[in-house]
């Protein structure tokens, strides 16, 4: 301030010298003088050679993730990312109504179960349908099943193996619980509710058009995609399966998430159980 007031009197004719002014408006000369040296910032080989080869091997990973799996702090990660420009500019969201009743969430392990269907590219095998099975508490996928057929038996196929897996046969659950899933042809046969009724479960079904309400398997259906669908290139049936399945166990065990503290599904079931 003081120098652009020294500026626009010289450009006057007025030459007033920087003490007389400091002076009149009682700022310290120290205040003037003052040019701020800000170092550049420092990467540390240790943190920034790991984080690079993460992300050049999953190029999907956030710095969550990428903090988790290396053990890394998350501030620290997140830091990195910036510095070097790694990190993607989130898109602006504006406005979207949303309907908020039935949350697919859960308070417990198998209080409520959410399936869906999605379509795969196979190569030469085609267009595939692939069915998962996910628990709204614990995030784990329980079940797939990747047919060429989109009816109800995939569906069903992946459920039964979702039961398995979760009490290691098939037969009533214990305690009855909710699987929630949209209103498509598939979920609403009659095959699939009598199987569904056999097993002791309860089904439930999301508004018309508001696929938001099954948001949990939908959002894993995305980071699939994401991570690992969309970055190969199968070229059959066979071939896709092995590398889903391949991307599931490590979902579930390997990979941390951030809804369930930076655990693992696995981790998550364990602690809870």
């Amino acid at each position: 301030m003081i120098l652009q007031i020294q500026r626009g009197l010289k450009e006057d004719g007025i030459s007033v010298p920087i003490t007389k002014l400091c002076a009149w408006f009682e700022v310290p000369r120290r205040t003037v003088y003052y040019k701020p040296v800000k170092s550049a910032p420092k990467i540390q080989e240790r943190f920034a050679v790991p984080i690079k080869q993460m992300i050049e091997a999953e190029p999907s990973f956030g710095y969550r993730t990428v903090a988790g799996l290396l053990a890394f702090n998350k501030n620290t990660v997140q830091r990195i990312f910036q510095l070097m420009h790694w990190q993607v500019r989130k898109r602006a969201i504006g406005h979207r109504p949303r309907i908020e009743a039935l949350p697919s969430v859960a308070v417990s392990p198998n209080e409520r179960w959410a399936t869906d269907l999605c379509r795969i590219w196979a190569g030469r095998d085609g267009w595939q349908t692939l069915a998962l099975v996910i628990d709204c508490h614990t995030r784990e996928l329980l079940g797939w099943q990747l047919s060429r057929s989109g009816r109800a038996t995939t569906a069903m196929a992946a459920l039964e193996q979702a039961l398995i897996a979760r009490f290691g046969t098939l037969g009533r659950v214990p305690t009855p619980f909710l699987l929630r899933s949209d209103n498509g042809l598939v979920f609403t046969s009659r095959a699939y509710t009598r199987l569904v009724r056999s097993y002791g479960l309860r089904q439930e079904f999301i508004t018309p058009h508001c696929p938001q309400q099954n948001g949990m398997i939908e959002r894993v259906i995305r980071t699939l995609k994401e991570q690992c669908v969309h970055r190969h290139r199968f070229e059959t049936q066979q071939h896709a399966s092995r590398v889903i399945a391949e991307w599931i166990r490590f979902y579930n065990t390997r990979r941390p998430h951030q809804a369930l503290g930076m655990k693992t599904p696995a981790m998550a079931y364990a602690l809870a159980a």
